[in-house]
């Protein structure tokens, strides 16, 4: 961080005076306030304290529990002043993140265009007659604006993706569970994800990982499995939609699509056209079946108390399902445990799949004149994502119809960081350090370096390469006789050998369990000392089988000394 948080903190007050968006904001903190907490945490690191995230700003949705500040979930009749902060935030402040303030919303998380709030519809930062995308509004503009480095969103059918899309910027919606949603006004709590706004993946992934982990508060958080893959392979393998499943695209939006698609193959991947009817089709179940059900759950009761307080198209959705019959219910999650079945098959042998984020971009005055179709057309390529369980990242893509255009990756439950890495080919970033923090370091220096025989077994677990390392002067290097080819790497004592060249790679505790229970004679693992001083996990050789090889120490590596012996074969 190159500026001070207190300069921080003042040029995005003068952003916000310059920027005449008072429908972004529902509450917004005293500027005063904010720098004191500004000017604490510079004194904080001025004293050497560790805060991966200082001088963030952050943006808060106002339906997720800031502690001192209202909580209205755009409905002033149903606010509340919380005494603690929603786990998601307290993280983010822990790490040392500054809050500017609440944010606007579609009213109880109910919409995805941004209109249906007492406080004003919140125009798109980039086209002021357009929807900024909801029910993440305030959070998704306040980012795109330059206003807040990141923004909280919540995402129960989109909200945390299509608000991204129509405003040019980068939404990240995890796994299910990953970030508790305790302090987090339910709209279907089975399906609600805390999400993050930021204008690059640089900026949003380390605050997801700060974010995650579980919560008592939340019996539905989860922590990482042990076999979480932790990248995505080199040329990862994706599903894209068939042209007629890209029907409620406009030619735009189809051109636009194609050219996201060539650009993923341009930087490696390969694609395949795959029939996702069976998604799309589990996505109406979000709005047209019994599931709405969970949205009456959450404030159902409340809406029908104060019926004058809640917003005519939101009150008529969740009002709706108060009449549903518990078997209506029962029926639908059956259905979905089918689409869920119907949807692994169709993307099994894939590592991602490309969609587009939505559908278009309406005017204000389109959403105003017919809310309930245009909302639902909105969705048709996000409703379903939590409903079967899976993760999304949503990165521009270009323009489309004069407006900005985005797609998403999708990928399984707990397959957030591939996603993030497959969305890095498309904004061009290289991907920061893995979301999961649970991986555990492997050195490798044979026949599992980049481009060796054996480097697949790597990065089909789902390892993650992590740089070059070279061993202290205490290690000797053998070509063995094996096949294929591979050398063993000695411990003979301080002074006794040389640097050995290799590469660390990170890998999930699971997979490192594999990989050890299928280790054959004679290698083994175990610690292995690097020249920068500490010591990792790495692949060795007992020292009477490396006895009978070639000593190849002289050649500092095992690349090294293939070139030279392929050198020597042509010579």
């Amino acid at each position: 961080m190159t500026q001070s948080c207190v300069a921080r903190v003042t040029a995005a007050y003068r952003r916000i005076a310059g920027a005449d968006r008072p429908e972004v904001w529902i509450t917004l903190r005293p500027e005063a306030d904010v720098l004191a907490e500004a000017t604490a945490l510079d004194a904080r690191l001025a004293a050497g304290e560790p805060l991966p995230l200082a001088g963030v700003l952050v943006a808060v949705k106002d339906n997720i529990d800031v502690a001192g500040l209202p909580t209205t979930a755009a409905c002033p009749a149903f606010a509340y002043t919380p005494e603690a902060d929603a786990p998601a935030v307290r993280r983010l402040l822990d790490a040392g993140a500054v809050v500017l303030g609440k944010t606007n919303l579609d009213q109880f998380a109910t919409g995805l265009v941004g209109t249906r709030s007492p406080y004003g519809p919140v125009r798109n930062a980039l086209r002021p007659e357009k929807i900024s995308g909801g029910s993440s509004s305030g959070s998704a503009v306040a980012v795109a604006l330059g206003i807040a480095d990141i923004a909280l969103g919540t995402d129960t059918a989109g909200s945390g993706r299509v608000p991204a899309a129509l405003n040019g910027i980068v939404g990240i919606k995890p796994t299910l569970g990953l970030v508790p949603t305790t302090g987090v006004v339910p709209a279907a709590r089975s399906y609600d994800a805390v999400t993050v706004f930021a204008r690059t993946l640089t900026e949003a992934q380390p605050a997801v990982g700060v974010m995650t982990g579980p919560d008592e508060g939340d019996p539905r958080s989860r922590a990482w499995p042990d076999d979480v893959r932790l990248a995505a392979p080199s040329r990862p393998r994706i599903a894209v939609p068939r042209e007629e499943d890209l029907a409620p695209l406009s030619d735009g939006g189809r051109a636009a699509f194609a050219a996201a698609v060539k650009q993923v193959e341009a930087a490696g991947a390969t694609t395949a056209v795959v029939d996702v009817s069976p998604l799309l089709l589990a996505a109406r179940l979000l709005y047209d079946g019994a599931l709405v059900a969970e949205r009456y759950a959450a404030v159902g009761e409340f809406i029908a108390d104060n019926p004058s307080a809640a917003d005519p198209t939101v009150a008529g959705i969740i009002l709706g399902a108060a009449g549903l019959p518990a078997h209506a219910l029962a029926a639908d999650q059956e259905r979905l445990d089918r689409y869920r079945a119907m949807a692994r098959r169709a993307l099994s042998g894939y590592d991602a799949l490309l969609l587009p984020t939505t559908t278009g971009h309406p005017d204000i005055a389109e959403v105003l004149a017919d809310p309930v179709a245009v909302n639902s057309r909105l969705g048709t390529y996000t409703n379903f994502v939590n409903l079967l369980d899976m993760a999304a990242v949503a990165v521009p893509a270009g323009e489309a119809d004069g407006s900005p255009f985005g797609v998403s990756v999708v990928t399984r439950a707990f397959e957030d960081q591939p996603a993030l890495d497959i969305a890095a080919l498309l904004t061009g970033e290289q991907a920061p350090e893995p979301l999961p923090g649970c991986g555990v370091d492997l050195a490798v220096f044979g026949a599992h370096l980049t481009g060796q025989p054996l480097n697949h077994q790597l990065t089909d677990s789902g390892a993650r390469y992590a740089g070059e390392v070279t061993t202290t002067a205490a290690y000797r290097l053998t070509a063995l006789g094996t096949t294929p080819p591979k050398p063993g790497l000695v411990r003979v004592g301080p002074g006794g050998g040389a640097p050995i060249g290799g590469e660390r790679w990170t890998l999930s505790p699971a997979a490192l369990g594999h990989f050890l229970a299928a280790l054959p004679a004679p290698m083994s693992l175990g610690r292995v000392e690097l020249a920068e001083g500490r010591w990792v996990l790495g692949f060795q050789c007992d020292p009477d089988s490396a006895a009978g090889g070639t000593d190849i120490t002289e050649h500092g590596g095992w690349r090294a000394y293939l070139e030279s012996a392929g050198e020597a074969a042509t010579g």
